[in-house]
């Protein structure tokens, strides 16, 4: 049977649309992307049954399959857990061995068996990861030697057994992964301690420092912001472009990228300014926000792709519930945008708002995540946040009348715009 027709036959046993999708960013001891755990729950708001349903994890991977991984994780590594059915399984002819890392649960029974199947996978080169470790834990024994990374709950595991465990890995010549690392001192201690990578969202937390100032650059991109909202000729717009060189050179590459479009390469500042429109260069300079401050050499920089994706499906969203009015749509990408900056300049959200002019409805949903917008951000932090936040998604679907076949089908485009625009922004 060929790989198309068992995914057919997969999407007929269970249809896709009792599934939606989480991602998680797995970051380098740069702080750049690294990979993405990727996260299958269904719509009764649980995890998916992973553990005992190999139809659905099967027709869960098909489907991401057929949509492209690429999409769904660009450039990065997936991370997939799998159990010892899926294991057993054939269902390995959908993922692309090169991009793919399983996770294995060190608290499955290993059996001979077993072994000889993941020795046979890696044979083929897929790689595996050890999750929930515990250093008593026999089967840790068993699987550490077949194993590529290790990955290590710092919210479960305290300081002692971290502490212990990370030397103790290491010198088996295992790559360390914290996960569910939430805050910055998480990060500076394992970071300490020898980890690898960290899966969690503290670079998502504001890190909010009394005094701070905005860089030069911020400050440009701000008042060109101004000028732009003010409604200032375009001769005047494009002055304040070429006044900074780094400005005028980011803006003719976001221009320029696959996610705009344009037949013909745009070169001259001139033409990006009357080409994409006030509005349309607003939304640039908004992501560029984020862009100046990471021009380490990673492009791949976890909050400029968290607030691109952000602000992208709350657009896609606001398009599908309110049709034809581009204004909302609109007003949803700066929401979601502007959700982060917080984190951006280490700045409350209170300040930043009365920094940065928005209207009425903006503001309730960036601080209080009121209103129509509100409840879209709502939503796209609780699909980011899958394991905290599963009760929370469905809820949320049901009142905004969004189905979770819906959902899948926007997360997956917002990720494929986010990685396209992102590749270019730096």
């Amino acid at each position: 049977m060929s790989h198309d027709a068992e995914s057919d036959l997969m999407a007929q046993q269970m249809p896709v649309r009792d599934f939606y999708l989480g991602r998680q960013p797995i970051l380098d001891r740069q702080q750049g992307l690294y990979g993405y755990e990727m996260l299958f729950r269904n719509a009764a708001g649980e995890s998916a049954e992973i553990d005992n349903d190999v139809v659905a994890t099967a027709t869960v991977i098909a489907h991401t399959a057929q949509l492209g991984l690429e999409k769904v994780i660009g450039d990065a590594l997936g991370f997939l857990n799998v159990d010892a059915e899926v294991l057993m399984s054939d269902i390995f002819v959908f993922l692309p061995r090169e991009r793919v890392v399983l996770e294995i649960v060190e608290s499955m029974v290993v059996k001979q068996a077993l072994l000889d199947r993941i020795a046979d996978l890696s044979a083929h080169g897929f790689r595996f990861a050890l999750d929930d470790v515990r250093l008593d834990a026999p089967e840790v024994q068993q699987l550490l030697p077949m194993v590529e990374y290790v990955k290590l709950d710092v919210r479960t595991m305290p300081l002692s057994g971290l502490t212990a465990a990370a030397p103790r890995f290491k010198r088996e010549k295992k790559k360390l992964i914290a996960e569910k690392v939430e805050s910055r001192e998480e990060f500076e201690l394992c970071l300490g301690l020898g980890f690898d990578y960290f899966q969690g969202y503290y670079f998502a937390r504001p890190a909010v420092i009394s005094g701070r100032k905005l860089s030069p650059s911020q400050l440009a991109l701000l008042e060109l912001m101004g000028l732009v909202t003010s409604d200032a000729d375009n001769i005047e717009i494009e002055r304040a472009v070429k006044r900074d060189v780094t400005l005028a050179l980011n803006l003719l590459r976001l221009v320029n990228t696959p996610a705009i479009g344009m037949r013909h390469r745009i070169d001259s500042i001139s033409q990006a300014v009357t080409i994409l429109g006030r509005r349309q260069l607003q939304r640039w300079l908004q992501i560029m926000l984020y862009a100046e401050p990471s021009r380490g050499g990673n492009s791949m920089t976890p909050l400029l792709l968290l607030a691109t994706t952000r602000g992208r499906l709350l657009e896609l969203l606001a398009q599908r519930l309110r049709p034809g009015q581009r204004n909302v749509a609109e007003i949803a990408f700066t929401v979601g945008i502007m959700s982060l900056m917080d984190a951006l300049f280490g700045m409350p959200m209170t300040v930043i708002v009365e920094q940065i002019p928005v209207i009425d409805e903006v503001v309730h949903a960036l601080l209080g995540r009121r209103g129509f917008f509100g409840d879209l951000l709502h939503l796209a932090e609780c699909i980011e946040r899958m394991e905290e936040s599963d009760e929370q998604v469905l809820p949320a679907l049901r009142e905004l009348a969004i189905s979770s076949e819906e959902l899948i089908e926007l997360e997956v485009a917002a990720f494929e715009w986010s990685d396209k625009v992102v590749r270019y922004a730096i």
